[in-house]
This record gives structure tokens, sequence and C-alpha cells, in this order.
């Protein structure tokens, strides 16, 4: 599936922050939650708009943004 499908870029939505489908939950709001320790059970019940999909498209969006960012030199 196409990230483009299910991740939405709107500058009056979250302050125009990547959301999952058109919603007002962003991105980052499922990356947190995974990192916090939830579980996909979890956050689908907290966020009951979402399904399994969406948060796989969420950690993809995620990997792919780290993929294409800068290095930092080490020193």
């Amino acid at each position: 599936m196409n990230l483009l499908d299910r991740i939405t870029l709107e500058p009056d939505k979250r302050g125009g922050k990547p959301c999952i489908r058109g919603l007002r939950i962003t991105v980052s709001d499922v990356l947190e939650y995974l990192a916090s320790g939830m579980t996909e059970a979890e956050i689908l019940a907290d966020l009951p708009d979402l399904d399994l999909e969406d948060i796989r498209i969420a950690l993809a969006f995620g990997a792919e943004r780290e993929r294409r960012s800068d290095s930092i030199p080490i020193r």
C-alpha cells in the first residue's frame, strides 16, 4: 500500500502534521503511543477510528522519514 493512501497533510489540520486518513490523529500520536509501550490492541481501543493497517502505515511513514533524514556526523 502507498503511504499517501492513508497519510494526509492538510495545512489547517493539526498544524499541517501528517495525519492518518484525514483524521485529527497524527502519525506522531501513534508513534508516541507505541514508544510509551502501548500495544496495538490498546491503541485501537483508545483510538477506535484507527485500524491495524493505520498503525503499520504510521510506522512505515516514520521509518521512511528517518531514512530520508540527514545523518549527524559523529565527532
